[in-house]
C-alpha cells in the first residue's frame, strides 16, 4: 500500500496553483508518465465541479488507463480524486492549497494507492512511486513557466 505525502511552498498564489492542478486536460503536456487524459463528464453544482476522467499512464511497453472522479472545490482550494476503475484496488489523492506564511502558497499533496494485481504492482509499483514523487516538481516547474 504505497503512500506519498509532501508539503511544498511555492511563490505563486493558492488560486493560481489550484487552477493549474485543476486543468487536468493539460497533464499530458508536462506530467511524468501521463500519455493521455480525457474528461468524460463534467458537472457543476454548488460552486464545485465534478469530473470523470480517464488517465493513461505509460512507461516503456507498459500502458494502463484508469478512471477517476475529480472534485474541484475552488472555494476551499481543494481537489479530491477518487478511484473508479482500472488497475488499482484503490487510489485516494488529495491536493490542498493554502496561503504561505511569507506569501505564496503551501501545497499539500497526498496519494495512497494499491494495485489489484501483485504482478502489475511489482512491475509498475516502483515506477509509479517515482512518478508520484515527481508530480509536485512537475507542477511547480509548470507554474514557474506559466506564472513567471
Amino acid at each position: 500500500m504505497p503512500q506519498f505525502e509532501t508539503h511544498r511552498t511555492v511563490p505563486h498564489s493558492p488560486e493560481q496553483m489550484f487552477d493549474l492542478v485543476a486543468d487536468v486536460e493539460r497533464y499530458p503536456e508536462f506530467l511524468p508518465l501521463c500519455d493521455a487524459l480525457t474528461v468524460r463528464n463534467r458537472k457543476e453544482r454548488d460552486g464545485k465541479i465534478l469530473l470523470i476522467a480517464d488517465m493513461t499512464v505509460g512507461y516503456k511497453a507498459i500502458r494502463e488507463t484508469f478512471t477517476t472522479q475529480v472534485l474541484l472545490n475552488k472555494a476551499e482550494n481543494a481537489i479530491d480524486v477518487k478511484y473508479i476503475d482500472g488497475p488499482f484496488k484503490y487510489l485516494d489523492n488529495r491536493w490542498r492549497f493554502q496561503d504561505g506564511p511569507d506569501g505564496g502558497c503551501v501545497i499539500d499533496f497526498f496519494i495512497d494507492y494499491e494495485f489489484k494485481s501483485r504482478i502489475l504492482g511489482a512491475l509498475m509499483g516502483s515506477m509509479f512511486d517515482r512518478a508520484f514523487r515527481m508530480f509536485t516538481d512537475a507542477f511547480e516547474t509548470r507554474a514557474g513557466k506559466i506564472y513567471a
